[in-house]
């Protein structure tokens, strides 16, 4: 290019962004300051995106330099270019400083400093900034709500949805698929249908990624007719569209099902990915389908190996050790190309408790204990074999090396879903405010069984 200047230049290094070459783009970036080309706002915008999707600081840090020296830091376009960087970076403290140095910061920047706080796990931060926003758009409300999501604040995600609508903001087609992930991870299947009532007021026709939202959460609430319609009701599906399907059939032990919608999907010419293996592997799993499991991941072996991921080999020592193949299972673990983490394990010790297979679970217990001796859920495992078996002494042992190693178990807990609100249950649990009701109808029950059986 004879006549370079900095609108041409911007333009080049946008080109090479958008293409996905981002060395090129900031070596072109050095090359035009080595030309005595001043990049303007847009320049640094651009080029940001790119040091970004490098995943390096160091040239994001180098960026900030230049931008300070050209003056340009209260910039409300470079500011919030410099605030996405940082924050994706997880560089919180410098995205702080980058809203701070910018000139009247719009929703834009809010927003990005507030996707920055919640991918790092500091929702309270993020819902203070957010709160003191001088304005709001959708875009920045399903922030909160997909940060609130993945960070496992359900409930708060589903009153974030609510007071968008009050305050008269419209959804959008983001909107829908974190919401959906939250009341799934709930079990909340009436909150959820209100929810899809609502994506069709707001959006009429359903785009794939709602869609596969919807397949995914009737699936996981137990509501299999209204996935598998859900997932009709999708007019140009995707392997996601797909995987949404065989996962829920997988997950509701439909392992026959799952088998046959995976060959509609071959069908179709779509390949299978990852989550397609996991999701195949986990139905046969659970629906006792061993010699399929097997031969799929074998299939995948030889045709797709860079699909294969740890969790898949997991499953196979599961899906053997259920079926108390334990033989096949040690041969397979011995066999594997990487090192067994304590996940390996852990499946054999699940085939053991299902079969009672003491001898087993003592040997996979060591190699447990001496990967991780602080590891408390393979203590207990341990102890519900024994329990299983009959072992009432080797329990006790087990008891007391977890007191005496102050290793504390995770409370398990139960969910109920009551005219659209959910009640979560721990262990000996009296913080629900209708605990004393609770556990007097709780006690009125049992008295009713002894009842029952004096007069047998």
């Amino acid at each position: 290019m004879p006549h370079r200047d900095v609108v041409s230049a911007t333009a080049a290094i946008g080109a090479l962004t958008r293409s996905g070459r981002h060395r090129d783009a900031v070596a072109l970036f050095s090359g035009i300051l080595g030309d005595g080309i001043v990049p303007n706002e847009f320049t640094f915008g651009t080029i940001l995106q790119s040091a970004s999707a490098l995943r390096d600081l160091r040239v994001g840090a180098q960026l900030h330099a230049c931008v300070a020296k050209l003056g340009l830091c209260s910039n409300v376009f470079v500011g919030s270019a410099l605030v996405d960087h940082y924050a994706k970076m997880g560089s919180v403290r410098e995205a702080q400083g980058a809203l701070q140095d910018t000139r009247e910061p719009n929703v834009v920047s809010y927003t990005a400093l507030i996707a920055g706080f919640l991918k790092n796990g500091m929702s309270g931060d993020a819902a203070r900034l957010f709160r003191c926003m001088p304005e709001r758009n959708v875009i920045s409300w399903n922030a909160m709500i997909g940060g609130s999501s993945k960070a496992g604040l359900n409930e708060e995600a589903v009153n974030l949805f609510l007071e968008m609508c009050r305050e008269g903001v419209r959804p959008n087609e983001s909107t829908f698929p974190c919401l959906l992930t939250s009341v799934a991870n709930a079990g909340a299947l009436g909150v959820g249908r209100s929810i899809h009532a609502s994506a069709i007021k707001f959006l009429g026709k359903l785009d794939v990624f709602a869609g596969n939202s919807l397949v995914s959460f009737y699936a996981r609430c137990g509501s299999l007719d209204d996935s598998v319609l859900a997932f009709k009701k999708i007019k140009i599906k995707n392997v996601v569209s797909w995987n949404a399907l065989i996962c829920g059939y997988a997950q509701n032990g439909r392992g026959e099902e799952a088998l046959d919608a995976f060959r509609r999907m071959k069908a179709t010419g779509l390949k299978p990915d990852r989550v397609t293996l996991l999701g195949l592997l986990f139905g046969c799993n659970h629906a006792g389908l061993v010699d399929e499991g097997y031969s799929l991941f074998r299939t995948a072996e030889m045709e797709q190996p860079g699909v294969l991921r740890p969790e898949h080999y997991a499953c196979v020592v599961d899906l053997f050790s259920r079926a108390k193949r334990f033989d096949d299972a040690k041969r397979f673990l011995e066999n594997l190309p990487f090192e067994p983490g304590i996940g390996f394990w852990k499946s054999l010790i699940g085939g053991c408790q299902i079969h009672w297979n003491r001898e087993l679970v003592k040997s996979v217990a060591k190699h447990i204990h001496a990967l991780d001796p602080k590891d408390t859920s393979s203590y207990i495992l341990l102890s519900n074999v024994y329990s299983a078996a009959g072992s009432w002494q080797d329990v006790s042992m087990i008891r007391r090396e977890i007191k005496e190693k102050g290793l504390k178990r995770i409370t398990g807990c139960s969910w109920i879903e009551v005219q659209n609100q959910v009640h979560v249950f721990f262990n000996g649990d009296r913080r629900h405010p209708k605990s004393d009701d609770i556990y007097m109808m709780l006690e009125s029950c049992l008295n009713s069984e002894e009842d029952e059986d004096c007069l047998v």
